[in-house]
């Protein structure tokens, strides 16, 4: 048998317990999200100074939302950055 205690336990369990699950989740869903944004840009040929055009709001503020590893964004950001490419964001508790 194993002293490891961590043997069995899913990736959340081990986060949890070292504390780390919020600022992992969080992470995530950001890298996530800009990969989504940027994704979708791409595909559509709008380039970032279309896009923050679209969003009214600056270059900056743009390249902050597409920072994957900046997760200080807000939810009005992140459903403006979905208008401008025709989308919706969608959020759910689980």
């Amino acid at each position: 048998m194993s002293d490891n205690p961590h043997i069995g336990s899913t990736l959340d369990d081990f986060l949890r317990e070292e504390g780390m699950l919020e600022d992992a989740t969080n992470f995530a869903v950001k890298r996530v999200l800009a990969w989504q944004v940027e994704k979708a840009m791409s595909d559509e040929g709008i380039t970032k100074v279309e896009m923050a055009r679209r969003m009214g709001t600056s270059r900056a503020h743009l390249d902050r939302l597409l920072d994957p590893n900046n997760d200080k964004v807000q939810l009005d950001t992140v459903q403006r950055a979905a208008a401008a490419i025709g989308r919706r964001v969608r959020l759910e508790l689980i």
